[in-house]
């Protein structure tokens, strides 16, 4: 069998989007998983899959850098890899310039969002060549939505040509087996959470970080909780920036309608528990977690940045805000919360949208399919 490798920087990452293609991949190629397994999140079961702990930090660390570089350096070489994969900027620069150096016949990069985006001066130029190296060290770019693509190409990050889009995009696509609808896990959640069962849940779902626009939904959901008293914030992940603090002081008239809690391998269980799905990040490669939600039947309220805008049809199956615009932000969610036809309307045209275009099986396929047709 073909030798292949992934390699990212994270197991939050794996866990999220990888899990699903490591384990069909496995069936057809030798498969290694190269990633920082002592980050301190447990990656889920991977049978079939080598993994290699690499201590590859996701922030700037030119010496660790260097390091890990030769590292990958020394196992190109002597693993034979046909196919090298990677996901996430660090893992990328450092992925295929090692996979150049050592003749790695396919070197594949997902882009999944620009972190260079909504930057100006210096560290922005640095970060974009940083993918522009990326790109040019490829053998084949892939972006996970239509809009990301074309930003990396009016950015002259890539030529067009050489950038693609697997399906309607996204990195995995969902699970509509595990997101559904589910009564019974509704009443259990909100039980454990003591949440009203009459009570509108608002999920935020993700890395809380302040380019997920996590302060301006707390300054938001301020607003939206002083003129509905049904409305109750949930929030599923894990702090990695310490802003619950400033979360719960925004919000402290309401904190008793605040629910944080950490990371968790079960984020099916807090989808079905909630009736609005909120995103109002600075930037994203594309919305996963919106047509995860979508697929049980919730609503979204997200920024209107590209990626996301893959991910809803505004009007449609969810509402746009401009990003980093509070006001709007709590404009559009006290739409929802005070709407349940709305809500029930939106929900289902999101549901049939997430069935008909972004099933995980067909975002599985395709990936494998293209492994296929680079590989002859």
């Amino acid at each position: 069998m073909k030798r292949v490798c992934f390699v990212t920087t994270s197991p939050l990452i794996v866990n999220f989007f990888l899990v699903p293609h490591l384990l069909h991949l496995s069936k057809f190629f030798n498969v290694t998983l190269m990633v920082n397994a002592e980050e301190g999140v447990p990656l889920l079961p991977l049978p079939g899959v080598q993994v290699v702990s690499l201590p590859m930090r996701r922030r700037s660390s030119p010496l660790a850098d260097v390091r890990v570089l030769g590292r990958l350096v020394t196992l190109f070489s002597s693993r034979n890899f046909q196919l090298v994969h990677s996901f996430s900027p660090k893992a990328g620069l450092l992925t295929m310039i090692a996979g150049r150096i050592c003749g790695v016949p396919c070197r594949i990069h997902t882009f999944t969002g620009q972190v260079w985006a909504t930057m100006q001066g210096p560290t922005r130029f640095l970060l974009k060549a940083a993918d522009r190296c990326i790109a040019r060290c490829a053998t084949h770019v892939l972006a996970d939505s239509r809009s990301q693509c074309e930003f990396l190409v009016t950015q002259r990050v890539i030529a067009r040509e050489r950038c693609r889009v697997l399906g309607e995009g996204s990195v995995t696509g969902v699970d509509t087996h595990r997101f559904q609808r589910d009564s019974d896990t509704r009443l259990a959640v909100r039980a454990e959470l003591s949440i009203p069962q009459d009570a509108v849940v608002v999920l935020f779902l993700g890395r809380l970080k302040r380019d997920k626009g996590v302060l301006e939904l707390s300054r938001a959901f301020a607003r939206v909780a002083s003129e509905h008293d049904a409305a109750h914030l949930l929030l599923v992940g894990p702090d990695e920036e310490g802003l619950i603090p400033r979360i719960t002081d925004e919000c402290s008239r309401h904190r008793k309608r605040i629910h944080a809690l950490g990371y968790t391998f079960a984020p099916e269980r807090y989808v079905a528990a909630s009736d609005i799905l909120v995103l109002p990040s600075h930037r994203e490669g594309f919305g996963s977690v919106i047509i995860e939600a979508a697929a049980a039947g919730l609503p979204a309220v997200a920024s209107r940045i590209y990626g996301v805008t893959d991910a809803i049809v505004d009007g449609e199956t969810g509402l746009l805000h401009e990003p980093g615009d509070w006001k709007e932000l709590a404009q559009q969610l006290g739409r929802l919360v005070d709407d349940p036809g709305l809500r029930e309307q939106l929900g289902s045209r999101a549901q049939e949208r997430a069935l008909r275009e972004f099933r995980q099986e067909r975002l599985v396929q395709l990936l494998a399919e293209f492994y296929s047709e680079i590989l002859r």
